[in-house]
C-alpha cells in the first residue's frame, strides 16, 4: 500500500509540475500576444452623415437647417441600428456607460467600456479613425488588440458607424471607470494555443468598407449584410457550433443553413416567432445567448429586415452538422 501511495504521489507531483509549466508558458505567450500592436488603414467619414446634394435641393434645405436635418436622420437611424441590428448595449450597458461581456473566473472578465462622454469615457476624444479601428478592426487607439468581437461588425458601412456614433453622443454622460478586461487561467491557455484570439489578428489589415449599406429591401444582398452580426456565434457559413470566446455555459450555436440539421422544415412565420418571441417551432424557449438577444434586439427588427434575413439564410449552401438545438 505504501508503494502504491508513493507512486500515486509521484504521479500527482509530475502532473502538477507539468500543469504549472504549461501555465507559465501560456502566461508568457499570452502576454506576448496581448501586447502586440497592430497597424490599420486611415479611415475617415463624416459624423453625422450628410444629406446628399440632390435630396437637399429637393427638400429646399441649406445651411444650418440642412445640418440639423442630417443630424436628426442620423440619430433616428442610429437608434434603430442599436435597437434591432447591432447589440452594442449587450456589452456596453443599456446606457452605454459600461457593461459585462463575459464574467467567468476561469475564462476571464471581459468588460465593455464606457462609451458616453462622462468621466471614464473611453471614446471622448475619438475621431472617425478611432471608431473605425476599434469597431471594424478590433484595434484600440494605442494599437493593441481589444476583446471586442469586431468580426460581427467588419461589414458595417461608414454611414451605419457614423449613425451609431451620432446617436451615442446624444446620450446622457455616465461617470464610470471600467477596468481593463483580463483573462482567467483557462482563457490564458486558450489564447496561447490559438483557440481564442483577438479580432485584430484577422481584421487589422482589412481596408475595404462600404460607404453606405445595401438598400433596405427584401433581397439576399441586404439579408447577407444583416447576417454579418450573426457570424460571430453561428460562424462564417452560419452552420453553428461552439461559440468561441463566449460564456462557457452557452450551448453551441444552431445551424442556420437549409439542411435537415438546420432550418429545413421551418416556415417563415416560425423564423419570425424565433426572432420576436424567442421560441422554436416545437414551442421550446431559445437558450442563451439568443434568449437575451431576442427581447432586447431582434424583436425590434422591421418586417423588411426579417424577410431579407430569411431570404439570405435560405440561399446559403446547406451544411450538415449535428450540434443540438439552440
Amino acid at each position: 500500500m505504501k508503494i502504491i501511495l508513493k507512486v500515486v504521489g509521484v504521479l500527482v507531483a509530475v502532473v502538477l509540475v507539468a500543469a504549472g509549466g504549461l501555465y507559465v508558458w501560456a502566461s508568457m505567450t499570452t502576454n506576448r500576444l496581448t501586447t502586440r500592436t497592430f497597424e490599420t488603414h486611415t479611415a475617415d467619414f463624416p459624423i453625422p452623415f450628410p444629406i446628399d446634394e440632390a435630396e437637399a435641393s429637393a427638400l429646399g434645405l441649406a445651411g444650418q437647417a440642412l445640418q440639423t436635418a442630417a443630424r436628426t436622420r442620423a440619430i433616428e437611424r442610429g437608434d434603430h441600428l442599436l435597437a434591432a441590428r447591432y447589440p452594442c448595449r449587450a456589452c456596453h450597458g443599456q446606457n452605454f456607460g459600461g457593461g459585462v461581456m463575459v464574467d467567468d473566473a476561469m475564462l476571464g472578465h471581459f468588460l465593455g467600456p464606457n462609451l458616453t462622454m462622462g468621466k471614464g469615457s473611453r471614446t471622448a476624444t475619438f475621431t472617425a479613425r478611432d471608431w473605425d479601428r476599434i469597431v471594424r478592426h478590433g484595434v484600440k487607439s494605442d494599437g493593441h488588440g481589444a476583446v471586442m468581437p469586431s468580426e460581427d461588425f467588419r461589414n458595417m458601412s461608414d454611414q451605419e458607424l457614423s449613425d451609431i456614433v451620432t446617436f451615442i453622443r446624444t446620450q446622457p454622460p455616465v461617470d464610470n471607470q471600467v477596468p481593463a478586461s483580463t483573462f482567467g487561467p483557462v482563457g490564458t491557455v486558450l489564447v496561447a494555443v490559438g483557440k481564442l484570439s483577438y479580432a485584430a489578428n484577422t481584421l487589422a489589415a482589412n481596408t475595404t468598407h462600404d460607404v453606405r449599406p445595401p438598400t433596405e429591401e427584401v433581397s439576399v444582398e441586404f439579408g447577407k449584410h444583416l447576417a454579418s452580426v450573426c457570424t460571430g456565434c453561428h460562424g462564417p457559413d452560419l452552420s453553428g457550433g461552439p461559440i468561441v470566446g463566449g460564456d462557457p455555459t452557452w450551448p453551441p450555436a444552431r445551424n442556420l443553413t437549409p439542411d435537415a440539421t438546420g432550418l429545413t422544415g421551418w416556415t417563415y412565420q416560425q423564423f419570425v416567432t424565433a426572432l420576436t418571441d424567442g421560441k422554436r417551432p416545437d414551442g421550446a424557449e431559445l437558450r442563451a445567448p439568443m434568449a437575451t438577444l431576442v427581447p432586447r434586439f431582434t424583436k425590434n427588427m422591421r418586417e423588411v429586415e426579417r424577410q431579407a434575413l430569411w431570404a439570405y439564410v435560405r440561399s446559403v449552401p446547406a451544411v450538415s452538422k449535428q450540434i443540438g438545438k439552440q
